[in-house]
């Protein structure tokens, strides 16, 4: 059995409302499921690693094999629990300790 490679992503949401967590990943699911359906949302695996409220920043986890579906559904996101809002794609790794040791965290 072939183990699965995945990969971290650091996305900054820009938004005037602060999002809770749950609101921020229920967007990231439905713009996956809206663009690519659920067949490939299924296979992205995507898990939420960590979010900072405070710096309106989450890490998220995917399969490498849906890395480029999942930024393209974080591209088309216009708005989260109903505020306007978008997510930029700042860091993308494949551990958690070298996307952490990244310097754009020392910056946000």
């Amino acid at each position: 059995m072939k183990r699965t490679k995945r990969r971290y992503l650091a996305v900054k949401i820009e938004c005037n409302v602060v999002p809770s967590e749950r609101e921020a990943i229920d967007a990231v699911w439905t713009s996956v499921t809206k663009l690519f359906g659920e067949v490939v949302a299924s296979l992205t695996g995507l898990t939420l690693i960590n979010y900072d409220q405070e710096k309106s920043v989450m890490v998220i986890r995917t399969s490498l094999a849906t890395l480029s579906a999942l930024r393209a559904a974080l591209a088309a996101i216009t708005c989260v629990a109903s505020v306007e809002a978008a997510m930029h794609v700042f860091a993308v790794s494949g551990t958690l300790k070298s996307l952490f040791s990244h310097s754009y965290f020392d910056i946000m």
